[in-house]
């Protein structure tokens, strides 16, 4: 009889047990599965943190090593940094930043070369009312729809930023008095860099673009849809 009782609770213990490893084993997978989907999340995240954004970067870095947090971290780590320095004028070194240090940055040599040294003073940089941001080069300008980490930034530059600065009424014909020119202008911010179109150079903006043939020298300007006086 004893004996009987006795195999009894040795089976109950036994069922016990494996009822216990199983709930454990349970949680342990689901615990798992929402680590590395949080992780997964938290590195998406962070491939789209600008670069220069040191704390993110940190952060990163602290993670537990996946996949998706090394993919993250070699993103990030591939960006430019969200300061630089470039050539003045007067031989100084000028300070970029945000989506202007980006974008200079990544340009290419000749881009650079084109873009020449930066020009000195207050009025060749700063933020438009409408907040796009710029900075002036002796050959160029670069130029942004804000100071948003993240915004794009373009290149302008030869007869395409001169027919640009013309000052133009609210349908794009030249002015001389009381007109707008850049991105205060009909055309608005540029939204692209110089690209070639067969055998013409072309810059889009908000609401046109501007075309350079440089075999013959033509510019021609469309605001919203429509041809307008180059004005040069």
């Amino acid at each position: 009889m004893s004996t009987r009782f006795a195999d009894r609770r040795a089976v109950g213990a036994a069922v016990a047990l494996t009822a216990a490893l199983f709930i454990a084993a349970g949680c342990s997978s689901t615990a798992d599965t929402k680590d590395v989907a949080s992780t997964t999340t938290a590195s998406a995240a962070a491939s789209t943190t600008t670069a220069g954004s040191s704390s993110s970067a940190g952060a990163s870095a602290s993670r537990p090593a996946s996949s998706g947090s090394s993919a993250a971290r070699s993103s990030t780590a591939a960006k430019p940094s969200g300061t630089v320095t470039a050539k003045g004028t007067d031989g100084s070194e000028v300070k970029l930043t945000g989506p202007i240090a980006v974008k200079y940055a990544s340009a290419t040599e000749a881009q650079r070369k084109g873009l020449g040294p930066v020009l000195m003073g207050s009025h060749n940089a700063g933020t438009r009312d409408s907040g796009v941001i710029f900075q002036q080069f002796k050959g160029g300008v670069i130029t942004a729809k804000n100071a948003d980490a993240g915004t794009p930034a373009y290149i302008t530059w030869g007869k395409i930023r001169d027919a640009w600065n013309i000052e133009r009424d609210a349908e794009g014909k030249p002015q001389k008095v009381g007109g707008a020119n850049g991105s205060a202008g009909p055309l608005g911010a540029v939204t692209s860099d110089e690209t070639t179109v067969g055998s013409v150079k072309q810059t889009t903006f908000e609401h046109g673009k501007i075309t350079f043939n440089p075999q013959t020298g033509k510019v021609e300007v469309t605001v919203n849809g429509k041809v307008v006086p180059a004005g040069l």
